[in-house]
C-alpha cells in the first residue's frame, strides 16, 4: 500500500478518537512519554538543566503524547519546546484543538512525514516520542533512522509498535476484509466490517482473542485495527534487532514487570534456568509465555548507554515518585501480610509486599530523597529501623511497584 492511501485513512478517520472538550476533566496519560518515566529511564532521573528541553513527537496523531507531555512540562516548570509532526491535517487540527482548550502553547505544529524529520524538523532533540508509528511504515528501520538523525546523543526515546501474540487473528481478519472491501471507499468498508464481526465462527481467532478491543470503541479505532492500510508486528528480538541496527539499545521495556520470567514461570528448576539467560533473551521469554502482549512500548537510548541512563537505586539524591496517585486508597487500606494484586491482561499478579509498605508509600511526594524517607519512616515507628533493614523494605517495594509502572526515581 502506498503512503497516499495510509495518509488518507487518517485524513477520514483521525485516531485515536478525541474530544477537545474532555480537556476540561481529564489529561489521557500513559506510555511512552509520561515525563516521570522519561526522566527516569533516559536522564537517570534528571532533565537536562540549564537550557530549554526539546522533544519530537513524531507521528502526534490526535494529540495524546504531546499533549501529555506539554501539560507535564508546565506542571513540573520545565522550559520545554515539543514539536508535533503528523502527516494528517485532519488528526493534528483535532491536537491543536485539545492544546487550545489547555492553554498550552509549548507545542508547535507541523504536517509531515517522519521520514522528512531532517528537513521539516531539525534537531538535535532531548526526547522522541515515536507511538504506533514505524509498523505502520513500508520500511520501519528507514524510519528508526530517520528519527536517530535527529535525535541527540544523550538522549532517547520512546517507542510502541505492535506485537503478535496478542494480535492472534487481527492479521487474517485484516485480509479476510481487504478481499470482501478493498475496492470500496472508507465508510463502505467500516460498515462490511460491522456487519462481518457478530457472525464470525466460534472457531475465528479473532472471536477468541479477548486482549484486543479498539473496533468497540470507535469506527476509528475499528479502521486502524481491522483495516489498516498497512501495518506488522515485531517479537521482543525482532524489534531489538532493529534498534540494534539504528545504533540504539533498549533502556527499558514497560512495564517491566511483564517482561520478568517470574510473574510466569513458579517452578524453581525451571525459573533458575530462565533467570541465567542474557536479559533480552529474558523478555523474549516473558513474551513467549504470556501470549497476550499486543504491543511492546520500550524506551532506548544510543549504544553503550543504557547503564548510564537509567535512574539508578543507589543515587542518594534521587526522589521516589508515584507516577499513578490512585495508588493512595490502596496505600491507606494496607496492613502488614497484604499483596499487591492485580491483572497482567489475564495473567494473574500476586506480589508479597514488605511490612512497611503503608508507612513508606505514604511519605513519597516526590520530594523526599531515600535517607530522609528512611529518617521519617523510623521516627514513626514503634521498633528501631535501621538504614540496612529499610534498604530491603524499599528494594522489595520498589521492585514491584516500578515493576508495575507506578513507581520512579528523580531529582526534584
Amino acid at each position: 500500500m502506498s503512503d497516499e492511501a495510509v495518509a488518507a485513512q487518517y485524513e477520514a478517520y483521525p485516531y485515536p478518537t478525541r474530544n477537545p472538550q474532555d480537556e476540561k476533566t481529564r489529561l489521557i496519560e500513559g506510555s511512552p512519554s509520561h515525563l516521570d518515566e522519561v526522566c527516569h529511564y533516559i536522564f537517570a532521573g534528571r532533565l537536562p538543566k540549564g537550557r530549554t528541553f526539546r522533544a519530537l513527537i513524531a507521528g502526534g496523531g490526535t494529540g495524546d503524547a504531546a499533549i501529555m507531555l506539554a501539560q507535564h512540562a508546565a506542571d513540573w516548570g520545565l522550559d520545554a519546546e515539543i514539536v508535533y509532526l503528523d502527516l494528517s491535517v485532519t488528526a493534528r487540527a483535532v491536537a491543536e484543538s485539545r492544546a487550545a482548550a489547555r492553554g498550552l502553547s509549548s507545542i508547535r505544529f507541523l504536517t509531515g512525514s517522519i521520514l522528512d524529520a531532517a528537513a521539516l524538523a531539525p534537531g538535535p532533540y532531548d526526547y522522541i516520542d515515536c507511538c504506533g508509528v514505524l509498523h505502520h511504515l513500508a520500511d520501519p528501520a528507514a524510519g528508526l533512522r530517520a528519527l536517530v538523525d535527529v535525535m541527540s546523543p544523550t538522549g532517547g526515546m520512546g517507542l510502541m509498535v505492535y506485537a503478535p501474540f496478542g494480535r492472534d487473528g487481527v492479521y487474517p481478519l485484516q485480509s479476510a476484509l481487504r478481499r470482501l472491501g478493498q475496492d470500496l471507499p472508507p465508510s463502505d468498508r467500516v460498515a462490511i466490517a460491522r456487519q462481518l464481526l457478530p457472525v464470525l465462527p466460534e472457531t475465528n481467532g479473532f472471536v477468541r482473542n479477548p486482549w484486543v478491543g479498539d473496533h468497540r470503541m470507535s469506527d476509528a479505532g475499528l479502521y486502524d485495527l481491522l483495516l489498516h492500510e498497512r501495518d506488522r508486528a515485531f517479537t521482543v528480538m525482532e524489534l531489538a534487532e532493529m534498534v540494534e541496527a539504528a545504533g540504539l539499545e533498549i533502556a527499558a521495556f514497560m512495564q517491566p514487570i511483564r517482561y520478568r520470567p517470574e510473574i510466569y514461570v513458579k517452578q524453581p528448576r525451571l525459573l533458575s534456568r530462565a533467570q541465567a539467560l542474557p536479559p533480552l533473551d529474558q523478555a523474549a521469554l516473558a513474551e513467549e509465555l504470556a501470549g497476550n502482549m499486543k504491543v511492546h512500548i520500550v524506551y532506548v537510548v544510543g549504544q553503550g548507554r543504557s547503564s548510564e541512563a537509567v535512574a539508578d537505586l543507589e543515587d542518594a539524591e534521587l526522589c521516589p515518585t508515584l507516577t499513578d496517585r490512585s495508588l493512595m486508597d490502596w496505600v491507606r487500606s494496607f496492613r502488614p501480610g497484604n499483596v499487591l494484586s492485580g491483572d497482567l491482561d489475564g495473567v494473574a499478579l500476586r506480589l508479597p509486599m514488605p511490612r512497611l509498605t503503608g508507612a513508606i508509600l505514604s511519605r513519597i511526594d516526590g520530594r523526599t530523597d531515600l535517607p530522609a524517607l528512611h529518617r521519617a519512616v523510623a521516627a514513626a515507628g514503634p521498633r528501631e529501623l535501621t538504614w540496612r533493614d529499610f534498604q530491603m523494605q524499599f528494594t522489595q517495594l520498589y521492585a514491584a511497584f516500578n515493576g508495575a509502572g507506578k513507581l520512579h526515581l528523580r531529582r526534584p
